[in-house]
């Protein structure tokens, strides 16, 4: 008879920037340059020819989103009125990337926290929602300054490629390809936002998450969680698009114009996306005979704060606490599939043994993906 192990999370970790950006920061540039614009362009503006850009205030931001401010890679850059973008100079082939660096040190607080070395890991994952190349694989070259034998690959899917390579890595345990997964998340996103639009230029920042997936018999950390099962779902859609690629090279467009940076129809992705995401962990339960009150925290994915609150109304018929449902959004900001796993690692020490919880991505695809998770102890 075949024997399937128990795969469970043993460790994770959150690697933050050292800059940080507040509202008011990000309104002031903003502002700064509508005014620019609109001044430079009065004629034209005044005749119908272009639209005059929007200016805004931090409180707007803060009542749409429920962001108050987010860390980044690069701060100088995003807050020069002549650059608005972050000034992340390239490096030589023969240094580690800036992404892979990022994801280095998130999967080294991971692996200390699931007492773990590098020689005991099998494979890496690098799951985001941007690379910053196409080859040499991310995952490869993290793999190589981890000195980790085995193998790694990148994954790209969009806010859920956190669950989606979690879901990964739990079929490489229990199919026994690996003993244990690194699963990292290195959200570098604050590049392709347009810092001139006030609809969008306040959304991310970045940041990197890690887990460690294993053999429940293998596990060295007090604490860790049952994966109990997973779920993935994909409907398409052109609601959340950010079209940057090669081919801008070919087309003979402007590749970093505004087409091509991040941009979404916000209405219409709170509308459709909040039932599909509820409809989603309740089905999920269910399939394995939970209804959504055994649930004690729900991990959701922080994108917007509005949409956490309404979700959880959803899945509970009333309105969540922050103990049942915490937010990192106002201190972090949108980042991407890393959202539900920074809301995992700052809030799970005080799980008991038997207590379940449930992490939710939902974002750009539209793509979701969840893990309903039982607290274990050694």
């Amino acid at each position: 008879m075949s024997h399937f192990p128990n795969v469970v999370i043993s460790g994770s970790g959150v690697w933050n920037p050292p800059y940080s950006v507040s509202n008011e920061e990000l309104v002031d540039v903003l502002n700064r340059n509508a005014d620019r614009f609109n001044e430079e362009n009065a004629d034209a503006i005044a005749d119908g020819l272009l639209e005059p850009l929007a200016k805004s205030d931090a409180a707007f931001i803060e009542k749409a989103s429920g962001i108050k401010h987010r860390f980044v890679f690069e701060k100088e850059g995003i807050l020069d009125l002549n650059r608005m973008r972050p000034n992340i100079p390239e490096r030589s082939d023969n240094d580690i990337s800036q992404q892979a660096e990022m994801a280095v040190a998130a999967a080294k607080l991971a692996l200390d926290d699931a007492g773990k070395s590098s020689d005991q890991i099998d494979a890496v994952i690098v799951s985001c929602a941007y690379t910053q190349r196409a080859y040499p694989a991310i995952a490869i070259e993290v793999q190589h300054a981890l000195g980790i034998v085995g193998f790694g690959f990148d994954m790209l899917v969009a806010c859920s490629a956190a669950t989606f390579a979690l879901q990964r890595a739990y079929e490489m345990i229990r199919s026994g390809t690996a003993r244990a997964v690194l699963v990292i998340n290195p959200e570098l996103v604050t590049p392709q936002l347009n810092y001139a639009d006030r609809d969008s230029h306040f959304i991310f920042g970045d940041v990197a998450t890690a887990m460690v997936i294993e053999d429940e018999a293998n596990v060295q950390s007090d604490q860790y969680f049952k994966i109990l099962g997973t779920k993935a779902v994909t409907s398409y859609s052109n609601n959340i698009r950010s079209n940057f690629g090669h081919l801008a090279r070919a087309a003979d467009v402007e590749a970093f114009g505004v087409n091509n940076l991040f941009h979404q129809e916000g209405r219409k992705v709170f509308k459709e996306v909040c039932p599909m995401a509820a409809e989603h962990m309740t089905s999920h339960l269910a399939e394995l005979g939970l209804d959504n009150g055994v649930v004690r925290r729900w991990w959701l994915h922080q994108a917007n704060i509005n949409m956490n609150l309404l979700i959880a109304k959803k899945l509970l018929g009333r309105n969540a606490t922050a103990d049942e449902a915490p937010v990192v959004l106002d201190r972090y900001g949108n980042t991407a599939s890393a959202g539900s796993i920074i809301a995992f690692s700052l809030y799970h020490k005080d799980f008991k043994p038997g207590e379940i919880g449930l992490i939710c991505s939902f974002g750009a695809g539209y793509s979701i993906g969840s893990l309903i998770l039982e607290c274990c102890q050694k």
